[in-house]
């Protein structure tokens, strides 16, 4: 078998087919982990894009980036991770979004509003937790206004002066195109909207408020997926979705299958109208039970698989054998040296990659406490047990 391109592999492995070696791919690094690895000598050749704080996420070559977002090429070239995913730089949200305003500051704390809309009290440098107050959405009524000004499909600036460009770009690439992901999700992104706990009572006690927002979201996206895939050649969907902790899911499986089934139903329908067949869901925590609806709704794939969560990928496989699996990896045993790494990759591979449909890589962003001699052995001992 001759050297694949980072799209070809991708569609081999996803089709449970055997490429000519696996993906080298991590959905992402804190930005103090990347200080860190600096400091212990990674190559700075390009530096990090965005300036992200300690806690901030740099996106790895699983996590669909587009320009502007946080990346540093330093890190996926020296670990030896094969080329990022590339997102449609489509605006799948709030078009125009808020605009950020200080709406008080007592010197040692302010209150914002967000880009969301989202009023919080947070400290000046930002460095910790904010204190939500409120939030866009509280009735239909402000649910309607938001929606006619800032979630229509067709206001034009959701789409780059530059498209043209951008999708000659996207349609030569050789490395994975992707559309969508954050914060797109029946759950994740009501979650903007209203908070959480209004929206987890929502679906008790006002059903029809949430369920005019996810179908709204569903027409939003259905439409500016039909737009985007009549121009763009891509190769997979993601859906962004926090909605699992680690003893389970937030919303029940019967609330699940009655509200958000049939939205993911919907849009996976036009993807796959338009040829897309992968379509990969991003939630932490224990989901499996969750995972016989995603699979009615269409989706094909999920990730991280938290271990620290009991999220066991070789399991999953034995009750799931065609979905597709990214993860899955405890990111605590690749900071805890060279025999923790050996035992956990050894617990993993080459077993999930030998049947196709997976993708290894750790079960959440790689964090600060992973030393860069540690990360790097970690990933040299994926391409020798799987190759």
């Amino acid at each position: 078998m001759g050297a694949m391109t980072d799209k070809e592999r991708f569609h081999a492995i996803m089709r449970f087919e055997p490429p000519d070696r696996p993906l080298y791919w991590e959905q992402g690094f804190w930005g103090g982990t990347i200080e860190r690895w600096y400091a212990e000598g990674m190559a700075r050749v390009t530096g990090v894009e965005g300036d992200p704080a300690y806690g901030d996420t740099v996106r790895g070559p699983a996590t669909p980036s587009e320009p502007g977002d946080i990346r540093c090429d330093d890190a996926i070239r020296e670990a030896g991770l094969d080329k990022r995913s590339q997102r449609v730089p489509v605006s799948m949200f709030l078009c125009p979004p808020f605009e950020e305003r200080v709406l008080d500051d007592d010197g040692e704390r302010i209150v914002i509003q967000d880009e969301m809309g989202i009023v919080k009290r947070a400290s000046r440098d930002r460095d910790s937790i904010p204190q939500f107050i409120a939030w866009p959405v509280n009735d239909l009524d402000s649910f309607e206004r938001l929606a006619a000004d800032r979630l229509d499909p067709n206001t034009p600036e959701r789409f780059p002066p530059n498209w043209a460009e951008q999708t000659a770009f996207l349609n030569a690439y050789d490395g994975v195109v992707a559309l969508g992901g954050y914060p797109c999700g029946f759950f994740g992104t009501p979650r903007y909207l209203m908070g959480d706990v209004a929206l987890l009572m929502g679906f008790l006690d006002r059903p029809a408020l949430v369920k005019r927002i996810i179908d709204h979201l569903a027409v939003l996206w259905e439409t500016l997926f039909d737009r985007v895939l009549s121009e763009v050649s891509v190769d997979c969907i993601h859906v962004w979705e926090d909605m699992s902790f680690k003893n389970g899911p937030l919303i029940s499986p019967a609330l699940f299958e009655r509200f958000l089934v049939p939205a993911y139903a919907r849009i996976t329908r036009v993807a796959s109208d338009h040829g897309v067949r992968v379509v990969l869901l991003d939630t932490d925590g224990d989901c499996s039970e969750l995972i016989p609806g995603f699979l009615r709704g269409g989706v094909t794939g999920l990730y991280p698989f938290e271990v620290q969560a009991g999220m066991d990928v070789r399991e999953i496989r034995r009750r799931y054998p065609r979905l597709q699996i990214l993860g899955g990896i405890d990111k605590r045993r690749i900071a805890q040296g060279r025999s923790a790494i050996d035992a956990e990759l050894e617990r993993l591979l080459p077993e999930m990659t030998d049947g196709g449909g997976y993708i290894p890589m750790a079960d959440h962003q790689i964090p600060p406490d992973v030393s860069w001699e540690n990360y790097r052995y970690y990933r040299t001992r994926i391409a020798e047990l799987c190759e």
